[in-house]
């Protein structure tokens, strides 16, 4: 029998049945590795979801049965999710009462931690109309008068009169300047929100303020369109002025309707 060599022409090689084994062989050999790669790549998936994952989750959808469990851990009532929102935050974002609760009772949780965008709980719930979430702020003795946006211009952008005059009746200082000098009556205007307008300036808003470019709340409400909000503005206005020289004060009765 002769002795095949390995380069082909008188080799093992060059026998076709040889040729279909060693093409057996190397599939073969092709499978095993990707199986292995497979393997090893859900080998290094995650059994479950990281405990902060599960942690942010729980805010979101108000399971605050989970979110005691994940504190009680020792999971920082102060974490932020991957876009730098605070915990806190995101349940005033998304409404979630009772896990907003169960942080503020926590001793470790910052109430005013504040997101990149330099918003807090209290000026999200503000924004949405959240009361009960306001309430519960106010209580752990949050800061109503933030500088520069505050929860104040929150309310008044929205049109939520009730915590609007929870606001005020709080202390919150009605004719607070954003860092470009907009207030919170600039801000109900530009809404068109007549009934928070209404509301301000019955509690002594000051309709003359200007921000840092030069427009009033009435400039705000013709350059977004709202005509009963610029008719309303326009009689106070006029109202004032009227009542100026005998140093009467404007009636809220006859103003912004």
């Amino acid at each position: 029998m002769k002795k095949y060599t390995i380069d082909g022409r008188h080799g093992a090689s060059s026998h076709p049945g040889f040729a279909r084994a060693a093409d057996l062989r190397r599939g073969l050999a092709r499978l095993t590795l990707a199986a292995g790669v497979a393997f090893a790549a859900l080998g290094a998936l995650p059994a479950q979801a990281a405990p902060a994952d599960t942690m942010i989750k729980a805010v979101k959808f108000d399971d605050v049965k989970e979110v005691k469990k994940q504190l009680a851990n020792g999971m920082d009532p102060n974490m932020a999710d991957n876009q730098g929102m605070p915990l806190l935050v995101i349940a005033a974002r998304e409404k979630s009462d009772k896990v907003v609760a169960a942080l503020i009772a926590n001793p470790k949780t910052d109430i005013e931690i504040l997101d990149k965008a330099g918003e807090n709980a209290m000026m999200m719930a503000a924004l949405n109309g959240d009361i009960d979430i306001v309430k519960q702020l106010i209580a752990k003795d949050a800061e109503v008068n933030k500088k520069g946006w505050a929860p104040l211009h929150y309310a008044a952008a929205n049109g939520h009169d009730d915590i609007v005059k929870l606001l005020l009746d709080h202390d919150a200082y009605i004719d607070t300047g954003s860092p470009n000098g907009t207030t919170p009556l600039m801000m109900a205007a530009r809404g068109g929100h007549v009934s928070t307008v209404k509301l301000l300036l019955d509690s002594g808003a000051d309709l003359n303020v200007k921000n840092q470019i030069g427009l009033t709340a009435l400039d705000f409400a013709k350059q977004y369109k709202e005509p009963d909000v610029v008719e309303g503005l326009t009689a106070r206005l006029q109202q004032t002025q009227q009542q100026a020289p005998a140093g009467t004060p404007a009636t809220p009765q006859n103003s912004a309707k």
